[in-house]
């Protein structure tokens, strides 16, 4: 089982930056490469989202159309944390921000496990 915490959202101007961090931890044996790590985002009145996925072992990413160009997804497994840098945010990225663990990359919320709590993203003058 695996469980993650998110962190790093916080109040930023449009055209500012945010880096999250979603750290990851389990039971023995537990290896971070193991999963697919994907960041979503849920913004009031609206259903989550998937925002960005990184694969396990050769670490492909994948990215909604909304965030393309602007957000990137990475990992350091020896810190068994994912991290999504956003750049040139705008009004529209608030949002509450999760992540979650699933056995395959996915833009869909439903093979993943392990919610954290979020982590607040606001973008606003």
């Amino acid at each position: 089982e695996v469980q993650l915490e998110e962190s790093g959202g916080g109040l930023v101007q449009p055209g500012g930056s945010l880096r999250l961090s979603c750290a990851a931890s389990g039971s023995s044996g537990f290896s971070l490469d193991d999963y697919a790590i994907g960041w979503f985002r849920q913004a009031p009145g609206k259903e989550r989202e998937g925002v960005s996925c990184i694969s396990s072992g050769d670490g492909n990413t994948y990215y909604a159309n909304s965030v393309k160009g602007r957000f990137t997804i990475f990992r350091d497994n020896s810190k068994n944390t994912v991290y999504l840098q956003m750049n040139s945010l705008k009004p529209e990225d608030t949002a509450v921000y999760y992540c979650g663990a699933s056995l395959y990359p996915s833009l869909g919320d439903s093979p993943y496990d392990g919610w954290g709590q979020g982590t607040q993203v606001t973008v606003s003058s």
